[in-house]
């Protein structure tokens, strides 16, 4: 028996959100069975080490890693495809398809994660916070002083939210369970090889050039839900981040995380990006917005109330729509 309303992926979004609200990563269940990006994780890492070395040349890596997307993605859409057949006609189905968009956002382990950036900083010490603040950027945490902390923690909260909520959301409501799956392989791909270290510049180009394609619209939708939420609280402007995501969304070296680094940063009033020091390369970026770039552990709590209400708007929209069409639907 087929169940189309209950099936309908806005309804299954906004379930999928709201277990993630709740429950986060599900440490004791993923203590017990790898998690789906730790496997994706580790056929990234067996195809590079077949394929990534040190003694071929450029060109060939190149060749490697754009065969390794091609076939990594395609393999995680395939995943997708079969596990959306298998739910698509019943309701244990969607509750399951509902799990899985749960597992694959990121929207509670992201809060909870710059939380205890926030908490490292007010209440321990730079050590604790430069330790904290390693699990979700990837510079060198030794070259930040404190506000350097709280500047590159509020940068990581407004960038993924665009790759750990927004883009999930925007790939599953276009294609379903196959596309939020390639997504999640094309962003773990990224996140493993896409950078210009020597030992990955070649490999990894691919990988960096298709998840830049990837978030080519959701990153200023993400920038956009910010300069939204700033108009539903205090000691936010959301003229000023729709403005400056316009005027420096575009700055940053990355083609995307700079829409919603920009919109966070003209929300709180404050200065984002710059010049930065990863443990391979300086990345020189001006600054995005007009404010100070001196960030206090104050800015980490407004920017966690714009990113909360961010994530409101967007479950909330996903319910709205759906509750429309309900209605709409003849009796």
């Amino acid at each position: 028996m087929t169940l189309p309303g209950l099936h309908d992926p806005l309804l299954l979004l906004y379930i999928g959100l709201a277990i993630d609200a709740l429950f986060g990563e599900m440490g004791p269940l993923f203590r017990t069975m790898p998690h789906p990006v730790v496997l994706f994780g580790r056929a990234i890492g067996g195809f590079e080490r077949r394929l990534n070395r040190a003694n071929r040349s450029a060109a060939a890596r190149y060749f490697r890693g754009i065969l390794t997307v091609a076939i990594l993605v395609s393999a995680a859409w395939g995943i997708g495809w079969g596990l959306r057949w298998l739910c698509h006609t019943t309701a244990i189905g969607a509750a399951v398809e509902a799990f899985v968009v749960a597992v694959l956002m990121a929207q509670r382990s992201l809060f909870d994660h710059v939380t205890e950036v926030r908490r490292a900083l007010v209440f321990e010490s730079l050590g604790a916070a430069r330790v904290a603040v390693a699990r979700i950027v990837g510079r060198d945490p030794e070259s930040l002083n404190g506000a350097g902390v709280a500047r590159a923690a509020i940068e990581s909260l407004a960038e993924n939210f665009s790759d750990g909520v927004v883009a999930p959301a925007f790939w599953y409501l276009v294609l379903g369970l196959p596309g939020l799956f390639a997504y999640k392989m094309a962003n773990t791909l990224d996140s493993m090889i896409g950078h210009k270290s020597p030992r990955y510049r070649a490999f990894g180009w691919a990988a960096a050039r298709f998840d830049d394609l990837a978030n080519l619209i959701p990153a200023p939708i993400a920038g956009l839900l910010i300069a939204v939420s700033a108009l539903f609280g205090r000691g936010a402007s959301a003229g000023a981040a729709a403005w400056i995501m316009l005027r420096d969304g575009r700055k940053h070296h990355s083609p995307n995380a700079g829409w919603p680094e920009a919109a966070m940063a003209g929300a709180l009033g404050i200065s984002l990006a710059g010049p930065r020091q990863y443990l391979n390369e300086v990345v020189e970026d001006p600054y995005l917005g007009d404010g100070s770039p001196i960030a206090t552990p104050m800015d980490i709590d407004r920017a966690l109330q714009l990113y909360f209400r961010a994530c409101l708007i967007v479950a909330g929209s996903a319910l709205g729509v759906w509750l429309t069409k309900s209605f709409m639907q003849p009796w």
